[in-house]
């Protein structure tokens, strides 16, 4: 399965009052293991964030001001989400942000565009009701390092949530690939996975078989027919 992780930043907190998109970080899985064909933009938003979206991610004007507008990465976005299953936390926030800047280019919303949309945070909260469930909370819970976050990014975060999802659906504590400074040669050298015990068979034995025919007889003879797990009775045989 293609899943796709992925984050937004935003200039404020509503998309209907001229809030825009200035960062989007998606991170590619493959049978749940990274690939590192990632795709990210700073974006262009042409206005100003609110002073309190910028205290969160730090992306100024004058940062943005020489980055591509949404129109012009609109449609190598929307080929990198096309079929796949996308995973965002909290992902009304980010869908209703998309949709509004494919809706001024009179591209499809999400929902066509991508194979199908999971809401990592409806599912922490299923999983830890009564609890913060936060990025943050999550990866103090689920053990997930995030030390190397100070202001949010959407790749950076995008690759948090991927370990976040892993450990909620199956409690791997690792995802992320080495990167150069790490030494490793090999994508899968970052992973923790768990191991896989050798699958055996083993037929049983002469006495076993001969045992098991005696039970099944047994069962015959109390019930006066064939049990079931003989199968069907075969039929008469017809008359001479």
């Amino acid at each position: 399965m293609r899943q796709i992780i992925l984050d937004t930043e935003t200039t404020g907190l509503n998309p209907k009052t001229g809030d825009r998109v200035i960062e989007v970080g998606c991170v590619e899985m493959l049978s749940r293991n990274l690939t590192g064909n990632n795709l990210h933009f700073y974006i262009n938003p042409e206005r100003d964030s609110d002073p309190e979206a910028l205290r969160v991610h730090g992306l100024t004007t004058e940062f943005l001001r020489d980055k591509p507008k949404f129109a012009e990465v609109a449609q190598e976005l929307a080929a990198f989400l096309e079929g796949a299953e996308i995973i965002i936390h909290n992902a009304p926030f980010d869908v209703g942000f998309l949709d509004a800047e494919f809706a001024r280019l009179n591209m499809l919303p999400m929902k066509q565009i991508c194979g199908r949309i999971v809401d990592s945070l409806a599912m922490a909260k299923e999983m830890f009701p009564g609890k913060r469930n936060s990025l943050d909370a999550l990866c103090e819970r689920l053990g997930v390092s995030n030390a190397h976050r100070t202001l949010h990014g959407a790749l950076l975060d995008a690759e948090i949530l991927a370990e976040v999802y892993l450990a909620m659906t199956r409690g791997q504590n690792s995802l992320m690939m080495e990167d150069d400074a790490g030494g490793s040669d090999n994508a899968q050298d970052g992973q923790d996975l768990l191991p896989l015990a050798p699958l055996v068979l083993k037929s049983a034995s002469e006495q076993e078989e001969a045992d098991h025919e005696n039970l099944l007889a047994g069962l015959d003879k109390q019930l006066k027919k064939p049990c079931i797990w003989r199968g069907p009775a075969p039929d008469p045989a017809p008359a001479a």
